[in-house]
């Protein structure tokens, strides 16, 4: 597939110099505008500053930019033991140098993205409602979308286009609040227009109003239209990679059905999602501007993949549901013979859930991800503690056994190694981490949901409803504590 790659490199130029064109062209019509005559060109160059800031910033920051943008947080293993297993296994399958960062978006509607500019930068971050909707294989057909994106470069060009789209839709907007708030542009055109020259400046004025309308369209355009088929090699990738084509259809069939709105989306990310998160726009009739191929279209092409799981498959399955005989797919892809089995489904399958408890799990995920602590009680009953509970013991509601919260046990820890270190130096600490080590911790689980407990070093560790393991590793001390 190293066509695809070449090709969103080269994509990722033109998108640059076309999208840095339209900022320069917007910013010489602004600068003429509001301070002519001769605004122009300062307006020129404020615009190529904006644009090379901007590109740096895109190179160097802006994965975060976006995943801020987006509300996603860094999670570790213990949050979501089995999104990590799968994000791993399918680096492994990808032959990607480096684990992806993984991130959890803290909104019930289910969706998902990649982002990242260097193999160092990449992540995933998925929504808390799509951990909670859908089952193991159809979370890795998910994931093994989003990896593929990673694989082909695609993530590279659409983090360049969302920082560079964002800019020109900006300024835009400031020029036409500006020009609609503002009458002292317009007593300058007329006083202009009485003292001659006038008409030129009428004329730039009209200009920049069109272009400032335009561009942000002409920029979307080529944000959406330059490459909408990165979806279907996406989800050959996948196919490819999971060789199990059922679980990424019936994960585009969930999420599709959806009703809920994700909170963070906007125009500028949503063609990073898995799918469309805006969703009246996701529902009308594909056309140019539409940041998707249909979905019923996709989950078609890929529950007609019988024949096994390669690239040829899926363009096979593609040319008999679209009608379309030509080939989309890279000559090395479609001249790959190596025959690919579709496996059968994983033996591990979700129970069923109501609507309640898939509320009250989407909730206890999305307070993990916002650090609250679980302390399941001998009673049965969850207590969920906000990370700024200030008191150290907490009664609980239903039976009254009080319980030690371990947000009061870190913050302890915490200064005690603090003073040992003033005392002891470095050497010290150096000396007291081996013995840490080396003292065996037991946890014994009170329930199967989540459960907040601390490491003998105050570390707060915390068990998810997923987790299967044994043992877990604080990731302070290094110390194993059993599970049991």
């Amino acid at each position: 597939m190293w066509e695809i790659i070449q090709a969103n490199k080269r994509k990722s130029v033109i998108l640059f110099i076309g999208m840095g064109a339209c900022l320069i062209l917007l910013g010489y019509l602004v600068g003429a505008v509001f301070f002519p005559p001769h605004g122009g060109v300062a307006g020129l160059f404020i615009a190529i500053f904006i644009w090379i800031v901007l590109s740096f910033v895109s190179f160097f920051g802006g994965d975060k930019i976006l995943l801020s943008l987006s509300g996603a947080k860094e999670v570790t293993h213990d949050v979501h033991p089995q999104l990590f297993n799968i994000v791993e296994e399918m680096k492994i399958a990808a032959n990607l140098p480096v684990m992806p960062k993984v991130y959890i978006i803290a909104d019930p509607a289910p969706n998902a993205f990649a982002t990242g500019i260097k193999p160092e930068n990449y992540a995933v971050a998925v929504t808390a409602g799509l951990l909670s909707k859908l089952n193991r294989d159809e979370l890795q057909g998910v994931v093994a979308h989003e990896m593929s994106h990673i694989m082909n470069r695609d993530v590279l060009f659409m983090t360049f286009a969302g920082i560079l789209m964002g800019s020109i839709v900006l300024l835009s907007e400031v020029f036409l609040r500006g020009m609609w708030f503002s009458g002292g542009s317009s007593r300058r055109y007329r006083a202009k227009t009485s003292s001659g020259g006038g008409q030129a400046q009428i004329v730039i004025l009209v200009v920049a109003i069109v272009v400032a309308i335009l561009s942000p369209l002409i920029a979307r355009l080529l944000y959406l239209a330059m490459s909408r088929k990165r979806e279907y090699l996406a989800d050959a990738s996948a196919v490819r990679l999971t060789r199990y084509p059922e679980g990424l259809a019936s994960a585009l069939e969930k999420i599709s059905s959806s009703s809920l709105n994700l909170a963070s989306a906007n125009k500028v990310m949503a063609p990073m999602y898995i799918i469309n998160p805006l969703k009246a726009e996701g529902m009308k009739a594909v056309n140019v501007t539409s940041t998707h191929p249909p979905i019923d279209e996709r989950i078609r092409i890929l529950r007609n993949m019988q024949a096994g799981a390669n690239y040829r498959d899926y363009q096979s399955a593609y040319s008999k549901v679209s009608h379309k005989e030509a080939s989309f797919m890279p000559g090395s892809a479609v001249q790959d013979a190596e025959r690919v089995e579709v496996r059968q489904p994983s033996p591990e399958v979700k129970k069923q859930q109501t609507n309640k408890e898939k509320v009250r799990e989407v909730g206890d995920l999305i307070r993990a991800v916002n650090h609250y602590v679980f302390i399941a009680c001998l009673c049965g009953m969850k207590i969920k503690v906000p990370p700024d509970f200030k008191k150290e013991k907490l009664a609980c509601p239903k039976c009254g056994r009080v319980h030690q919260v371990p947000l009061a046990e870190f913050k302890e820890a915490a200064a005690v190694l603090a003073a040992g270190a003033a005392i002891g130096g470095k050497l010290g600490e150096k000396e007291a981490k081996p013995s840490i080590k080396e003292e065996k911790q037991i946890y014994k689980r009170v329930g199967t949901g989540w459960e907040t407990f601390s490491c003998r070093c105050g570390k707060a560790m915390q068990i998810s409803p997923s987790f299967r393991g044994s043992h877990m590793k604080c990731t302070n001390c290094n110390r194993t504590v059993d599970i049991e």
